[in-house]
């Protein structure tokens, strides 16, 4: 990690969240947001007779599901500095320049990069659990942390 956002993390007594904690955040969201693509598709559901009817109406619909866990990480991440996973969790990402929560720019950078890592087989999250500061792909293009609240 840069030694001075170690010391300055070291000084205001602000602490990594665990990945273990980053993990129950995403499936809380993860879980929140399928809830939301289902009951948004509920009519289109109902109407599928096999898995397979229903496999292709969620293929119909996966660039509108991006688009909506794009705005849902955004708003929440520039709002709050969390997403309602991460609010559970008692967690929060804050700005590496600042280490106040991210503003509207790198909120928006980091739920894009965040969905492009997820489309990439998770490797970004991968990284993440690989990595000593626990930055995953998107963290380190917006230049965040996750830390605890």
């Amino acid at each position: 990690m840069n030694e001075e956002i170690e010391n300055i993390l070291h000084r205001e007594g602000i602490v990594l969240a665990s990945n273990k904690k980053r993990a129950m955040a995403f499936f809380i969201d993860e879980m929140l947001l399928s809830f939301l693509l289902v009951v948004a598709l509920w009519d289109s559901f109902a109407q599928a007779v096999t898995m397979e009817q229903m496999i292709n109406i969620t293929n119909t619909f996966v660039l509108e599901y991006m688009l909506m866990k794009i705005i849902y990480q955004a708003f929440f991440v520039m709002q709050y500095g969390a997403s309602i996973g991460k609010i559970i969790m008692k967690i929060r990402v804050i700005d590496t320049k600042t280490m106040q929560t991210p503003n509207v720019l790198v909120s928006l950078n980091r739920s894009i990069f965040r969905v492009i890592s997820e489309v990439i087989m998770y490797l970004g999250f991968l990284w993440g659990l690989l990595n000593p500061e626990r930055q995953t792909w998107h963290d380190k293009t917006a230049k965040t942390l996750v830390v605890d609240a």
